[in-house]
């Protein structure tokens, strides 16, 4: 008998918590905040390495488009990056039929302004009907790339492995020295 009561709450207590998850995401004063941070690619080479530089002062802004017609269902207001390149943007309400992305704006360099290819957006979830708990949701790094790379770079780059002038199987192309 008492098994039979204990089986009884278990289920009772997973139900419990099943519906208030539902209960949960269809809250629509729901909020996430987003955070990220935008860096100077000093190297031109579309990620980060140890010389990539924060950028205080760049703008980022987030959109949501609906999943199935791609317009544009809610934005934020552009957000400004603080000293260490971080920023902060709050969402209100739950975006699980929605694509949010955050995107570069601006950069108040004028050295390093030109937006990488691969990272000029950073796709976010925001919804809670995905399994993940808490309000905070980290997006990808966004990055600018210096108009020139440093003279350092070389060096940087041959630590983590990367070989300039190198075919694809790793040759050293005629006529090029890797030596530094």
């Amino acid at each position: 008998m008492a098994k039979v009561q204990q089986i009884t709450l278990v289920s009772l207590a997973i139900c419990l918590s099943t519906l208030l998850s539902f209960v949960a995401a269809a809250n629509p004063e729901e909020k996430f905040i987003v955070e990220g941070r935008v860096y100077c690619d000093t190297c031109r080479v579309e990620f980060e390495t140890k010389i990539s530089k924060p950028i205080k002062g760049a703008s980022v802004k987030l959109e949501c488009r609906n999943i199935t017609n791609e317009k544009i269902v809610s934005h934020s207001q552009d957000v400004v990056t603080d000293e260490a390149g971080g920023y902060k943007i709050e969402v209100k309400g739950d975006h699980e039929d929605e694509i949010c992305e955050v995107s570069l704006v601006k950069s108040p360099r004028a050295d390093c302004n030109e937006p990488t290819e691969v990272w000029r957006k950073a796709r976010v979830v925001l919804t809670k009907a995905d399994g993940v708990s808490g309000i905070y949701r980290f997006a990808n790094n966004l990055g600018y790339m210096k108009k020139e790379a440093l003279p350092e770079c070389k060096k940087v780059l041959t630590e983590m492995g990367y070989f300039e002038l190198q075919d694809e199987i790793g040759e050293e192309v005629e006529g090029h020295s890797t030596a530094p």
